[in-house]
């Protein structure tokens, strides 16, 4: 095609670039195929394999070739259903709940069929924001800082509404926990507060819980328990399962949201018709979990806690801000303290520092701007995961269940991380000196 002629592009996309998290994965693969040594922190991607039952599940459905109903497998919507009932104490039934080619994708229709505005603290997931760009969709954004762990206080949501003219206007607040990208959590009287104020105020909640099962404690607690009639929770296998390019996503809804889910299934029928068939039959039996399924996570959590707190240590040794997570797999670094001498070398915001981290050490992480933060602020997201899963699982179910993981076990088994981010320490502790 000539390249002087006029481009055709939805204005909404103009500009709109690939997702910080694939491209940064991209970045180190190629870095990788060139030879250099590349310390991955930056995709979130679980580095443990899919539970073996779940792949003899997929392996035995790989002969189911039909469409399945749009909104899911019978089965696999009943499996969710009690899943969530078990986990999160709520009500959830099979009729009120879709299956997704991944949340992801479940959130983008939601988006897109709810007219109304969408609240967001940050630091949040990259792909909040320009999902409701592509839509054309209002998004209002909530910041939060490190005093108050990057998490959204009652006190603020309610002032954030509270500053518009039209207080009842349709809202969907986004509240993603354990968080992408800071790991932070909210505890249930903290849950509790913010539904009192989404209840006020007659907001829905997406409650992004794809992380819940990777709570290092295994004390998740979903807000679905404190504001049942608005809440819509969203979880699926890429995390807690392993599976994330199995692209599997659930949505479980309340009785007085069945028009949102009719309105998602009729614009899903008309679009990705159904989740791959084999994949739901599969998914069934993650979701129905048991003793196994249970000691996989009951690792998976032990395995994640130990490397997070050693990280943490490593880091703060070196006077990078960052807080002990709760959950999931990740850490959100504040190089704040080092603004001015980072500036002498020529950084002034997140994006310069990670280009040059990568650059000088080979450590990949991704600026606090990817996450809807100031460009100027020094902040960035480390996803601790660039170790070999199925190796660290094996060696951690030689070690009873009631024994703390030790530092020894973390350097032999996960050790590609820590000198990853004993790396970081060095590199910023020359901007020190």
């Amino acid at each position: 095609m000539n390249a002087t002629k006029p481009v055709s592009l939805n204005l909404n996309v103009r500009g709109l670039e690939q997702s910080a998290t694939l491209a940064i994965k991209a970045t180190c693969r190629r870095l990788r195929e060139e030879g250099r040594t590349v310390y991955d922190f930056g995709l979130g991607q679980s580095p443990f394999p899919v539970p073996v039952r779940v792949v003899e599940a997929l392996r035995l459905a790989a002969m189911e070739k039909d469409y399945l109903p749009v909104k899911g497998l019978p089965a696999l919507r009943e499996a969710v259903a009690e899943f969530h009932r078990a986990k999160d104490q709520v009500e959830a039934h099979p009729d009120r709940v879709i299956v997704g080619p991944g949340s992801k994708e479940l959130m983008f229709l939601l988006q897109l069929v709810f007219y109304g505005e969408i609240l967001v603290a940050t630091p949040c997931w990259v792909s909040y924001q320009p999902q409701a760009r592509i839509i054309g969709r209002t998004v209002k954004l909530v910041p939060t800082d490190f005093a108050r762990q990057w998490k959204i206080t009652p006190q603020q949501l309610h002032q954030t509404i509270e500053t518009t003219r039209d207080d009842y206007r349709p809202r969907l607040v986004v509240l993603n926990y354990p968080a992408n990208p800071s790991g932070m959590s909210y505890s249930a009287d903290e849950l509790k507060e913010i539904a009192e104020v989404a209840r006020r105020y007659q907001c829905l909640v997406l409650s992004d819980e794809i992380y819940g099962q990777l709570h290092h404690t295994g004390e998740h607690v979903s807000i679905g328990r404190f504001y049942p009639e608005g809440t819509i929770i969203s979880s699926g296998l890429s995390k807690w399962c392993g599976a994330g390019g199995w692209r599997l996503g659930t949505f479980v809804l309340p009785p007085d949201l069945e028009w949102l889910l009719d309105a998602m299934a009729a614009v899903a029928s008309e679009s990705y018709t159904s989740v791959s068939t084999p994949i739901q039959y599969a998914a069934v039996r993650a979701f129905r979990g048991g003793v196994i399924m249970e000691r996989y996570l009951w690792h998976v959590r032990r395995i994640l806690s130990t490397l997070a707190r050693q990280c943490t240590h490593l880091l703060k040794q070196a006077g990078i801000r960052v807080h002990p997570p709760t959950g999931a797999i990740y850490l959100f670094l504040d190089f704040s303290p080092f603004a001015d001498a980072l500036s002498e070398r020529g950084i002034n915001n997140g994006t310069a520092l990670c280009d040059r981290l990568l650059a000088e050490t080979g450590v990949a992480i991704l600026p606090g701007v990817a996450f809807a933060r100031p460009a100027r602020e020094l902040t960035a997201r480390l996803s601790y995961i660039d170790f070999d899963g199925a190796r660290a699982l094996a060696a951690s179910e030689n070690i009873p269940l009631d024994q703390e993981l030790t530092e020894d076990f973390a350097s032999q088994w996960c050790g590609h991380v820590l000198e990853g981010v004993r790396r970081i320490a060095a590199w910023i502790g020359g901007s020190a000196g």
